[in-house]
Order: C-alpha cells, then structure tokens, then sequence
C-alpha cells in the first residue's frame, strides 16, 4: 500500500512538474505558485474559489453526512479566518483556500490515523477532488499550448464541411440573437456550470460510497477525466477556432471577414488560415458537447429531477457551442461519436471486454476517424452536395448511437460489492 502510494506520489510530481515547466514555456503563469508571487495557493487565493468547493464536495462521497458537514464547516471556517487576514493586508479577498486545507488535512489523515481498506478509501476521495483542480489546470496549458504552436487553423475547411449540415451554427447564432438577453444570459449561465451538473450527477452516483466503503466500477469522473485526456489531443491534430473567431467579431484582424452569424462566407477553396497566438484551437471535437453527451449518459438512472436536468443540459449546451459561435454542426457530430466511443472503452473496460464491446469501440473510432478525414479531406465535395453527406453523416453518427445502446448493458447505478468483513465494521468518524 505505501509502495503504491509512493508511486503514487512520485508520477503525481513528475506530472505537476512537466505541466509547471510546459506552463513558463510557453508564455504563461505558474501552476501551483500564485501569478507574480510564486507562493502556492495554500496561502495565496485560487484562481476558481468555487471549484475548491465542488472538489472537495466530491471528496466527500466518502464521509458519513455528519463528517461533511464538519469538513463544510472547517473550510468556510478557515476561508473567513484568512478573508480577514488578507482585508488587513489589502490583498485580493476571494475564496477557495479552505477546501484545499481540507483536503490536505484529509490526505495527512489517511496516512496517520486510517489503515488498510481506510485508507485507501479515504485517499480515493482526496484524489477524486484533486483530480478536477488538476484537469482545470491542466486543460488551461493544453488550451495555451495549442495556440501557440499551432499558427495556422483549419476553419475554412469546417465552414465547407458544415455546409452539408446547412450551417447550423449560423442558423443558430441567429436565433440566440433574436432570444435577446435572457436566452443569452441562460445559455451562458448553462456553458460556463458544466462542472457543477457534472458533479451534481457524480454525487448521485457514488452516494452509497460512504455506506458501502466501496466506489462503483464505473461512474461520471472517469468518463469526464478521458475525455479531457484526448481531446486535446486532437486539437493538435485538427486546430480549429470556431466561427465567432473566424469569421465573426471575436476574430479582430485575424478573421476572415466580420460575417457570423448573418452571412455565410464563401470556401470554394478552403485554406489554411493564420492565426493569432492567444485564441485556443480547440473546437474539433467539441468537448463542451462531449462532456454533456456523458452527463446525459449518466443521469439516464438518475432520480426524475437529473434525468430532466441532464437532457436540459445537453440541449442548451447544444444551444451555446452553436448559438454563440463557438463550434460548427460538424464539431457536435464528432463530439458524440468521441464521447459514446470513450464511454464504450470504459464500460468494457470496467465490467470485462466482450466481441460486442470490441466491436463497438472500434467501430466508433473508425466513423471518428472517418469524421476528421472527410472534414479535412472532402469540405469541397460536401459542400457541393449536402444532400449526399449531411444525410451520410447524420446516419454515421446514429449508426454509433444505435451501436452502443444495443451492446451496452443499461446504466443501472453499478456497485462493487463490498467484502463482508469489511461490511460488518463499523464506520470510523473523521474529526
């Protein structure tokens, strides 16, 4: 146990210190120091208080109800504490250090006073939390790295390909335009909250952690954390900015011309396109939409309320990647082929491998495949016959989608049966 947990620790390192050197590389701020001082967060306020928060909620799958509301207490305790301590010094007075105390707290804990089976269980919590402050991170430099070393975008190519869907992020766009301010301010307010649906569906599902003092086989965490993994893989593959930059407002001089979302533009002769250093590439796939696809996914054997908050999720994060011009209709194709073929993999993976499982995962990774080759390849074509490649991409996608659905087993809140020794031990209190 402390072998692995030594190992652990020591990739855990290596990790943070290649993402710390990639981070100055490139032009932007420390990771774990604060911009300008280089003191760790511990001290010095987070840049996202509120995710603090939501990762150490998740952290507490583990904790009786009685022990969250004493680690609650304990981090809003010490954030007032420090809240004044820094009025006194005029320093920046938001948030987010108390989690973190806490869930260091929690880590040292799991070392001094848990053993065996605890332990482990305690330290799975701790790294459950940790693993969406480092995602964050580590998506911001992926984010930063793709823009600074990939000059040239592949817009124009999409802006084609889209044409065989009927340019659904212009239609869109025009319709978010005639909502006014509050479709507006909704669309935004869902785009900007994944992370908290997303975390709202996990809790739901590993619930009954903290009574069984096991996790399930599979839940939302694994599929959210794969899908950041690679998919900015495939930004560097594919850089491509979205219409609103290229082709609209947000572009500046770099854009083509000021046409989204009222006029279509002209890619007869689609080319690479360059672009400033500071704009993400990351639209192909589109992993706002792959992220809700999974919490779609997820919330299917969820309560009532989640199941409807799950679809709503999913539609109107549809809504903003299109209708704010952040992503074309072909994106979203290949977001929910990237996301069922992802979910596939570790559902296979978690409950054992079968010829249908197999089969599912690599036919999903050859139509994904097959997407970005023919985006990249053949916009001329599709834009010159929707009639032929809109319907043939639809039907790719739904073949996908029929696929998964036969060879998947319902998503059924899996558990992983509990020992019976250690069902029949009391639970230790956490102070």
């Amino acid at each position: 146990m402390l072998l692995w947990a030594a190992v652990a620790v020591l990739v855990s390192l290596g990790f943070f210190l290649a993402m710390e050197f990639a981070e100055r590389h490139y032009g932007g701020g420390p990771i774990i120091g604060h911009p300008g001082v280089r003191i760790p967060e511990l001290i010095f306020t987070p840049e996202a208080w509120p995710l603090m928060y939501v990762s150490m909620a998740l952290m507490t799958v583990v904790f009786t109800w009685r022990q969250r509301f004493i680690a609650a207490g304990v981090a809003v305790g010490i954030d007032v504490v420090l809240v004044l301590v820094r009025l006194l010094f005029d320093a920046r007075t938001t948030l987010g250090t108390g989690p973190l105390w806490v869930m260091l707290a929690c880590t040292v804990m799991a070392f001094t006073h848990r053993a065996g089976r605890e332990r482990a269980l305690l330290l799975k919590g701790v790294g459950l939390g940790m693993l969406l402050i480092v995602a964050r991170k580590t998506g911001n430099i992926w984010l930063l790295i793709t823009a600074t070393t990939r000059p040239t975008v592949l817009d124009e190519y999409l802006a084609a390909a889209d044409r065989a869907l009927g340019n659904p992020s212009w239609l869109a766009g025009r319709l978010v335009e005639a909502t006014g301010p509050v479709g507006s301010n909704v669309l935004h307010w869902v785009y900007s909250q994944l992370t908290v649906a997303a975390v709202a569906v996990a809790f739901y599902q590993l619930r009954h952690v903290a009574k069984e003092r096991s996790f399930p086989r599979h839940h939302l965490v694994r599929t959210f954390l794969v899908i950041g993994l690679l998919g900015p893989a495939i930004y560097m593959i594919f850089p491509v900015v979205g219409p609103v930059f290229a082709f609209g407002p947000q572009g500046g001089q770099w854009a083509v011309a000021n046409l989204w979302p009222d006029v279509l533009p002209s890619v007869s002769a689609p080319q690479h396109l360059l672009f400033n250093d500071v704009t993400p590439r990351n639209c192909m796939p589109s992993l706002h939409t792959a992220w809700a696809t999974a919490i779609f996914i997820h919330s299917r054997q969820a309560s009532r309320v989640l199941r409807y908050a799950g679809t709503f999720w999913l539609v109107a994060t549809l809504g903003a990647t299109l209708g704010f011009g952040f992503h074309y209709g072909v994106d979203i194709v290949a977001g929910v082929v990237f996301t069922l073929t992802i979910e596939a993999a570790l559902r296979a993976q978690a409950y054992g491998w079968s010829r249908s499982g197999v089969q599912v995962v690599a036919y999903g990774a050859t139509i994904f495949a097959a997407l970005l080759a023919s985006y990249r390849y053949l916009p001329t074509e599709m834009a010159k016959h929707p009639g032929v490649f809109g319907p043939l991409i639809l039907l790719a996608s739904a073949s996908v989608i029929y696929g998964y659905v036969r060879t998947t087993p319902k998503l059924r809140d899996p558990k992983t049966a509990p020992s019976p020794h250690l069902a029949a031990q009391p639970q230790p209190e956490m102070v």
